[in-house]
């Protein structure tokens, strides 16, 4: 989504990995365009800040502002913290709605530059209450301008009127043209549409240009960008491969090719997210949904979980990277309360349903529909599913992302001239790597059962000295791993004037199990030594 070099101001810190800088929005108002965009703009901000202020863990975005642009600039949200701040923001976003749609007025041609400068002053003034830990993380600021007029047009009009501004703390100004059409087919076309190469050396400055078309997902996923780790301080991961240079494969492997590379997530982890199914489901987890949901139906006979298939889905139409959490398997019920004609032909469904799919190489998109809520007016998130079959008589299940869980991730197709020295590098060591034809997950083993042993492994603490044990045993019982018997056998009654008589196997039995162990018996010794 951005193009042109970003830079970090700030010193790299591991708690704020995954904070964007702080933010100024300046809505550039122009009538008439803004009758028909107020309302997309304000249903895309609604949304995308109900997820923000809802994630969970580390705060990605850290202070945000607005401003508006008519005949004046007027802020209607100084800097506030975005987390936190919902109510606040819903608010800013209700007076957005209802700012002038139909009439003229003639803006100035100065009031962009005066909301930029207005806005840094402001940020320079919080940054400097900030304590000096804080103050930190304020370093620099990223300025987003909303317009539909012309974007070239508004570059050139801020590179004139900044050209003698102290923009040293903007990270980076952007200008984003929302263009006045309207997506007409959601799945072929792109939401957020980046400036060309040529104009971007035609614009030869250091302000972004973008477009935007004016829909309310095309916006979401450009406001969704914020959440991005877009930090440049240092790589995320080195993908190491092994080098053909050298001949031994010990020395292979400690010196291996090393490729940095920078994470980005694909979609929002729902685990991030409050408010599933019931209000503690995790829908990141679709089999800690079923063990929590067949806790609660057990009581019930009468409630089940349901999948409701909505639509088919062609088998070559599913992207990997669109699914999340651990999947799991249907299989014919075996539930010894259906009658044996039902649970037959149920099987029978099932086992032609798999072979069908197959047949068609089709998926099944199903919904997840949760137990009743009751009377309760808020609407329950739902979790949808792929359905995929297999040669075996089984379904796999898979969650899979939704509109609101997505992330932008507009990247270029790959070159097709590669350098040649490169191309030959990475060949060769590819032609290095053993090559099987299917993953056996068997022959891979991550040590997992030694590490989970491990962590049940008694601490070799020091021993208790002679005295403490002596102490110990006195204020009670010492607890030994030795089972002992704490009630004796029932005495016989003897007869009349006889005495009685132990049998022998009793005795035994007896001392068996009232001997004392070997720890009593040499501390005895020593407590009570016998005489020479």
């Amino acid at each position: 989504m951005y193009h042109g070099q970003t830079t970090s101001k700030g010193p790299s810190n591991s708690t704020q990995i995954y904070q964007q800088p702080p933010r100024l929005l300046i809505v550039h108002i122009a009538l008439p365009s803004w009758a028909d965009l107020c309302s997309n703009l304000c249903e895309a901000l609604q949304n995308f800040f109900s997820l923000a202020c809802s994630l969970m863990g580390p705060s990605r975005m850290s202070l945000f502002s607005l401003y508006v642009v008519q005949n004046q600039h007027e802020c209607i949200l100084p800097f506030v913290q975005v987390k936190g701040n919902f109510a606040r923001l819903q608010a800013c976003i209700s007076e957005l709605r209802m700012l002038q749609r139909e009439g003229c007025f003639r803006p100035q041609a100065t009031s962009l530059q005066l909301a930029i400068k207005d806005g840094l002053q402001q940020f320079k003034q919080y940054s400097g209450h900030m304590t000096t830990s804080a103050a930190l993380t304020y370093t620099s600021l990223e300025i987003t301008v909303l317009t539909s007029q012309p974007g070239k047009e508004v570059v050139k009009q801020l590179e004139e009127g900044l050209k003698d501004t102290d923009i040293f703390r903007v990270r980076r100004l952007q200008v984003v043209e929302i263009t006045k059409r309207v997506l007409e087919c959601m799945d072929s076309a792109s939401p957020v549409e980046e400036a060309s190469n040529d104009e971007s050396s035609v614009l030869g400055t250091d302000i972004d240009l973008q477009t935007i078309d004016n829909d309310i997902v095309s916006m979401e996923i450009f406001f969704k960008a914020w959440l991005h780790n877009s930090g440049t301080d240092q790589e995320h991961v080195h993908l190491l491969l092994p080098s053909r240079s050298f001949s031994d494969i010990s020395r292979a492997r400690d010196n291996p090719m090393c490729l940095k590379c920078d994470l980005q997530e694909r979609l929002l982890s729902p685990s991030l997210l409050p408010g599933t199914a019931d209000g503690s489901l995790r829908m990141d987890d679709p089999k800690g949904d079923f063990s929590t949901l067949y806790q609660m139906v057990s009581q019930s006979s009468a409630s089940r979980y349901k999948l409701r298939v909505i639509k088919a889905l062609k088998s070559s139409g599913v992207c990997e990277s669109l699914t999340y959490g651990l999947p799991f398997i249907l299989r014919p019920t075996s539930c010894w309360q259906l009658e044996w004609d039902e649970l037959e032909t149920n099987q029978q469904h099932f086992h032609a349903l798999c072979h069908s799919l197959l047949k068609r190489e089709w998926v099944l998109l199903a919904k997840g529909e949760p137990l009743s809520q009751g009377h309760s007016l808020r609407e329950p998130a739902s979790t949808f599913y792929v359905i995929l079959p297999s040669r075996s008589p089984t379904l796999l299940v898979k969650a899979v992302a939704t509109r609101e869980l997505m992330l932008p991730s507009p990247f270029p197709l790959l070159p097709e001239d590669m350098p040649d020295d490169s191309r030959k590098t990475v060949e060769s060591m590819l032609d290095d790597l053993e090559l099987e034809p299917t993953y056996n997950p068997l022959q891979v083993w991550s040590h997992l059962y030694s590490h989970l042993s491990s962590t049940f492994a008694k601490p070799q603490g020091p021993l208790h000295p002679r005295w403490e044990s002596r102490a110990l045993r006195k204020a009670g019982p010492l607890q030994t791993n030795r089972v002992r018997a704490t009630v004796a056998p029932l005495p016989m009654i003897p007869a009349p004037g006889r005495a009685p008589k132990m049998p022998a196997a009793s005795k035994a039995s007896s001392d068996v199990f009232f001997q004392p162990s070997m720890e009593e018996e040499e501390e005895a010794d020593e407590e009570y030594p016998s005489g020479p």
